[in-house]
């Protein structure tokens, strides 16, 4: 697979924030030097800072600079900056689209960490940016109250960013909230999804959009997927997040094309002139991977499926359902084939391995697309499917992995899973019940379902028996297609553990902070 080239190195701190020797790469300096003579052309941040991936030693500290500069980051346990130590990073050049990853290591678990980000100019190198601050919290070493949000869905549907509006005002609100991570479901972007100068709302009037010329068309060339990432980075209240909740963020659909599966040929979309979803995914895959604080697996440049682990209380399992499947069609196989992959045979080792070694309290799977709700290919005719529902009825097609999946998760005895994802665009909480399926061989669990963030709102979806999902709570637009932010149904979800009794309450809300339905889940105890 085609690597990504984002620029990306491993700094520790050990031995800077506790005393001792400096690790190599780190430079002896305990803040920034200040230049000996004024900057007029100084390199700059040209879309904020953000942190990601977070572990109980470090995370992924990213940004972007506007010409081949070297980030520089200090980090400090307080936010002053006393007793900072400033780490050397790598470079940031024209083959990453002038990007930078950082990835920290050995910094103090469960514990706020502040750090301050400046480019050195490659130039001039007595030249340096103005800082930029952020702040992230690592995992905790013990168990403590967490709380985390998530949700999907940006920039879709031609829904921009509307200053007037106030723009991605969903961002400010889970900010509010002070979470200790934020979990992106999927569709981060939507590279198939020009945005225009304005869009008229139901009520006549017009949302009126920032506008790009690499948001003006279909992504299709390395640049235009890149121009993607930077739009969503244009709004204020996305980089005022960014710097100061962790994103661990996966991928959907629309990072690459509506419905893309491996090897799928655009014959009848006349919008593109590469036909080819492979190509248009390798694209894709580097430009997400350049753009977002995900670490590099050094295996597989391109793999977002992962585990993230926040303490013995959580680990969180980020699936992949879109890069390892087979085509779109009739999802109807009564045996499991290639046709049939949804995860993936790799991806499903994997998933099952981590999950049955995991000794947190909870696992929850981040799934960028729910189980139980019909999404179709072809949603004119319905005789296509792009979930793995696939209708009422046994086991078809796709629905052969989640089946192998829920099954294996019973047997091993694999205790207190809970599903979020978004993708549909809106929310819901959905319980399965083996005693209501067509297949029965799992146990009981919940589905989360919070989204969009700031795309059109639709729904709701069908729901397919074969897994016995009943809708406990829902919010949605009542079948009314693509309405508009100013319409507020636009939704995420916080999850709260306790430190002491580890109960889990999963509350939904909307992009005015109310909260709409709201469960506390009791941990099973082995």
């Amino acid at each position: 697979m085609k690597k990504s080239k984002s620029s990306a190195r491993s700094v520790s701190r050990r031995s800077v924030l506790v005393g001792g020797t400096a690790a190599a790469g780190l430079l002896a300096a305990k803040s920034f030097p200040a230049p000996a003579i004024a900057q007029l052309n100084r390199p700059s941040f040209t879309h904020g800072i953000q942190s990601g991936d977070i572990s109980a030693d470090g995370g992924v500290i990213w940004a972007r600079a506007d010409r081949p500069s070297r980030l520089m980051v200090e980090v400090s346990t307080t936010g002053s900056f006393k007793n900072g130590h400033l780490l050397r990073g790598p470079a940031a050049l024209e083959d990453s689209d002038f990007t930078a990853k950082m990835t920290l290591k050995d910094l103090p678990a469960g514990q706020d960490v502040f750090y301050r980000a400046q480019w050195q100019d490659l130039d001039n190198v007595n030249s340096s940016s103005e800082p930029m601050t952020g702040r992230l919290r690592t995992s905790p070493a013990a168990k403590r109250d967490i709380s985390f949000v998530w949700s999907g869905d940006t920039a879709g549907q031609g829904w921009g960013i509307n200053e007037d509006w106030g723009g991605m005002r969903g961002y400010k609100t889970m900010q509010d909230n002070n979470p200790d991570f934020f979990i992106h479901s999927g569709d981060t972007i939507y590279a198939d999804n020009p945005i225009e100068a304005q869009k008229e709302l139901p009520d006549g009037t017009l949302w009126k959009n920032l506008v790009t010329e690499e948001k003006s068309k279909v992504a299709e060339t390395l640049d235009e997927f890149r121009g993607n990432y930077k739009y969503n980075l244009l709004d204020e209240n996305v980089r005022n997040f960014n710097a100061q909740v962790p994103m661990l963020a996966q991928w959907d659909d629309h990072e690459v094309v509506n419905n893309w599966y491996p090897g799928e040929m655009l014959i009848s979309d006349d919008r593109y002139k590469v036909k080819s979803a492979s190509l248009l995914f390798a694209r894709g895959a580097q430009a997400f991977h350049e753009y977002m604080p995900l670490r590099t697996n050094p295996y597989e440049p391109e793999r977002v499926y992962r585990k993230i682990s926040y303490g013995p209380s959580l680990d969180i399992f980020f699936l992949d359902l879109r890069s390892y499947r087979g085509p779109n069609g009739a999802n109807n196989q009564p045996e499991p084939s290639a046709e049939t992959a949804f995860l993936g045979a790799q991806q499903l080792r994997w998933l099952k391995r981590e999950m049955l070694a995991s000794n947190a309290t909870w696992k929850v799977i981040a799934s960028d697309m729910p189980l139980g709700l019909i999404v179709y290919d072809n949603w004119r005719e319905k005789n296509t499917f792009e979930n793995g529902a696939n209708g009422d009825g046994p086991v078809l097609g796709r629905e052969h992995d989640i089946a192998e999946l829920l099954r294996f998760i019973k047997n091993a005895r694999i205790d207190n899973t809970v599903w979020l994802t978004a993708d549909v665009h809106y929310t819901a909480a959905h319980y399965y019940d083996p005693n209501k399926a067509q297949f029965q061989d799992f146990m009981p669990f919940w589905e989360f379902v919070s989204g969009p963030i700031h795309a059109g709102s639709f729904g709701p979806g069908e729901l397919d028996n074969t897994f016995g999902p009943e809708v406990i709570f829902t919010k949605n637009p009542g079948g009314k297609p693509n309405l508009p932010p100013s319409e507020k149904l636009q939704f995420f979800g916080r999850v709260d553990i306790n430190g002491e009794s580890e109960e889990m309450t999963v509350t939904l809300k909307d992009i005015d902070d109310q909260d709409l339905y709201s469960v506390t889940l009791q941990p099973r105890r082995a």
